[in-house]
């Protein structure tokens, strides 16, 4: 590395480390054996955060992933096949957990018309006629933000239409999400308004709300006790987990209204990068930016040249790029990795 300056590390909103502030409410949180007894301050992320999403009930869990796949098991039965957004996260990195773990089929949704995501009337297209040599559809997933398509968030108009698609056609619906948060702080559209376009929501903790570890699961009270069972078999059962949970109640009174902080920061670095030797940004609606490479760019030449700068960015294509904007990243380093991430592209075009 050419500067001794720290590094700038906008890989993910994941990247994160607990304040001090979050790490006091860690040290002192009550706890209990979640699994034997239930923990104190895990039921109360688990009330408070299904009371903002308007559901019945919640169960916290040790990641997204797992919580998405909880939700897949108990909606769907072996053999059927689950419609979702060609570029979604169940799909592309969760290392086919809904065929190895729940046993269904995905069926991609391809976004028509130039859109960055699948639209309820793609979602119309994709249902299959009931056929006996056709997997029968058990489930409709969405995802709000929307990761691979660079934070889009999907207004609620756009849930509204997809949820009359999936009831005419009698399937639930899954919310993968993940960075809600964002989508709520970007729109001032309430959590609950959200939420009443899915049977299930899973929400991370661990990313833009800045906590070390956790994701909750919320719904009826019925599919969230099937819920635990599934994640009785998946290991996800953890004993003093009050002390995660703080983390989680402290980053709901702390760091959910500043994320508008990190969307601000996105769009500042998608500014500085935008036109970079022909290069391409994806206009971020929220924390994250996208930035497709001019020609004959690779994404790991410039991936290497921002690291050799001390901005860690991440390969998201051969011909794209990803910067998260996070709780860690000061107002200063904004003008830096924008700056050093579009002399990257631009000494890579020049290679």
């Amino acid at each position: 590395m050419s500067s001794a300056r720290p590094v700038i590390d906008l890989r993910s909103d994941t990247v994160t480390r607990p304040t001090a502030a979050m790490r006091r409410a860690m040290a002192e949180a009550e706890v209990g054996d979640d699994v034997l007894d239930g923990d104190p301050t895990v039921r109360r992320l688990e009330a408070r955060v299904a009371a903002l999403l308007g559901k019945e009930a919640g169960l916290f869990f040790p990641s997204g992933t797992m919580a998405n796949q909880a939700a897949l098991w108990v909606h769907t039965t072996p053999g059927t096949e689950v419609l979702l957004d060609a570029g979604s996260h169940i799909i592309n990195w969760e290392m086919a957990g809904a065929a190895a773990l729940a046993g269904v089929q995905v069926r991609p949704v391809l976004a028509g018309d130039g859109r960055a995501v699948a639209s309820a009337r793609d979602l119309e297209r994709a249902i299959r006629p009931r056929s006996p040599h056709a997997p029968l559809a058990s489930l409709v997933c969405v995802e709000n933000t929307h990761n691979g398509a660079g934070g889009v968030v999907l207004p609620l108009e756009a849930l509204e239409a997809v949820r009359a698609v999936a009831d005419a056609a009698r399937l639930p619906v899954h919310m993968d999400g993940a960075r809600l948060w964002n989508a709520h702080v970007a729109t001032g559209t309430r959590l609950a308004d959200f939420a009443r376009a899915a049977d299930t929501v899973m929400l991370s903790f661990s990313k833009g709300l800045g906590c070390p570890v956790g994701a909750i699961l919320v719904g009826s009270a019925e599919t969230v006790q099937r819920a635990h069972m599934v994640r009785k078999r998946l290991g996800g059962g953890m004993r003093q987990s009050g002390i995660l949970a703080a983390a989680a109640l402290h980053a709901l009174d702390h760091h959910m209204a500043r994320l508008a902080e990190d969307h601000a920061k996105a769009r500042r670095i998608a500014g500085m990068v935008a036109g970079a030797a022909g290069a391409r940004v994806v206009a971020p609606d929220t924390n994250i930016v996208m930035v497709d490479l001019p020609d004959r760019v690779a994404s790991d030449a410039v991936v290497t040249a921002a690291g050799e700068q001390g901005v860690r960015v991440t390969p998201w294509s051969a011909s794209r790029i990803r910067a998260v904007t996070h709780l860690d990243v000061e107002e200063a380093d904004v003008e830096r990795a924008g700056e050093v991430v579009r002399h990257a592209i631009e000494r890579a075009r020049a290679d």
